[in-house]
């Protein structure tokens, strides 16, 4: 590829980044938080954790689909996402009086910690709701309707490094309210908490209102609107963009090694015998070095192309976890957790810049859906049972020689993930093979 990239306005860069980190850092904090907030709050199970998990998956993939199709019927994306963030803000400082609420309209301590369970888990749905109608569907749909095949793979290098820095600023933030019992327990001031996350999130929404320019997609309506949202799924829509449902595929097939080794990976790192409670300073130097190198690769991904530049990645990943696997000592961890890091985002560049230069121009917003049950409701039913297994087959070890009960995240889930991964490049060979056939035609 030797057509000089197409620049985009200063202000254009500024949404974009803004947009991501902070619908990242929302994501972070329903990821990491809720999931202790439902517990140190309301005493709730791991099957309510469970279930509050996979109710927020579904939620998010349906929405992403539904929401989608509707941006494309009537070709606007400024709306949804300025709208979706403003109440995903509001949804977000609601958690923040979960506790007064379910106290107040309960009888005693035990109906006020059932009602509670059951208002987090409602209002989770919720925020996703909004979160998926703002950034999912169509904040990624905006940004493939203001980029080119000369530009996508820089701004897919800044979009795909902010889950990781997000992770970062939650945690690093999340330490001064952190609350210290008198017994060494840790929990945090979450009112102060998502009032604060949820304010960050509404003053964005409110930025966007300002700063962001609507992309303005020709409006779809020819087709019912059922017809439109089955469209993706059909077998014929496959055979008629088999480079995007390739594409799609190897990149699940990934997201779904990812999802062996994520779920487990910082308590593995914080495992006594591995690094302990100082996993963060291995863990932040190697997300940054992971981000840096993501941005940087972005743009070769458009100056090479995809099937070019998406084996580098893939072999740093590969790399990464045969490190991890073999050895524990803080040095390879480190270097192996770097390798692993900078695989994983570099690669999620290579597919989603990817994805976005074979999404058909007059149906975005549906394939934001489609992309999102693909890479990630799939990955996310399938990869940790996966990592579980492994580790729960392979009598890990808890302590000092203490046989562990099958929960505790053994080296092997990097095994695990690379094993999975190593099926990218059956993908990958069917999508050369895709390539060479359109060129010698």
């Amino acid at each position: 590829m030797t057509h000089s990239p197409t620049k985009l306005p200063r202000k254009t860069w500024t949404i974009i980044v803004l947009l991501a980190l902070v619908g990242q850092i929302a994501w972070a904090v329903e990821n990491n938080f809720f999931n202790l907030f439902i517990q140190d709050a309301f005493g709730a199970s791991l099957s309510d954790v469970a279930l509050m998990v996979s109710a927020s998956a579904l939620t998010a993939t349906a929405t992403t689909l539904l929401v989608g199709v509707w941006s494309d019927r009537v070709g606007r994306r400024k709306v949804f996402v300025v709208t979706g963030t403003l109440v995903w803000g509001l949804s977000i400082c609601a958690f923040s009086v979960l506790q007064n609420v379910s106290g107040a309209l309960a009888r005693d301590a035990a109906a006020a910690a059932a009602l509670g369970i059951t208002l987090t888990i409602v209002f989770d749905c919720l925020m996703t709701f909004f979160g998926s109608l703002a950034n999912d569907s169509c904040f990624n749909a905006w940004m493939t309707d203001i980029t080119d095949e000369t530009n996508r793979g820089r701004v897919e290098g800044v979009n795909s490094a902010m889950p990781l820095l997000s992770m970062l600023v939650v945690f690093g933030g999340a330490m001064f309210f952190m609350i210290v019992g008198d017994d060494g327990s840790v929990t945090y001031d979450y009112p102060l908490f998502f009032t604060i996350i949820g304010g960050v999130v509404l003053a964005t929404g409110v930025a966007a209102a300002l700063l962001m320019d609507d992309s303005h997609p020709e409006p779809r309506a020819h087709e019912g609107y059922l017809t439109e949202l089955a469209y993706g799924f059909r077998p014929s829509s496959a055979r008629g963009n088999r480079m995007l449902y390739l594409v799609l595929a190897a990149y699940c097939v990934f997201a779904v090694a990812m999802q062996v080794i994520m779920p487990y990976y910082v308590l593995y790192l914080r495992l006594p015998y591995i690094l302990g409670e100082n996993y963060v300073f291995v863990m932040a130097p190697c997300i940054v070095i992971a981000a840096v190198f993501t941005i940087i690769y972005g743009r070769r991904v458009d100056r090479c192309g995809f099937s070019r530049t998406v084996w580098v990645p893939l072999v740093l990943f590969l790399a990464g976890c045969a490190l991890l696997t073999a050895l524990s000592q803080a040095p390879a961890v480190f270097v192996g957790s770097m390798l692993m890091l900078s695989g994983y985002l570099g690669a999620v560049a290579c597919f989603g810049a990817a994805i976005r230069n074979h999404t058909p121009v007059d149906r975005v917003g549906l394939y934001q859906g489609v992309r999102i049950f693909m890479v990630v409701l799939v990955p996310m039913l399938i990869g940790p049972w996966i990592g579980s297994a492994i580790s729960a087959s392979s009598g890990a070890m808890v302590g000092f020689g203490v046989v562990g009960d099958g929960f505790t995240p053994s080296s092997l889930i990097f095994a695990g993930g690379a094993c999975v991964a190593l099926l990218t490049f059956v993908v990958l060979a069917f999508i050369r093979r895709l390539e060479r056939r359109a060129r010698d035609e």
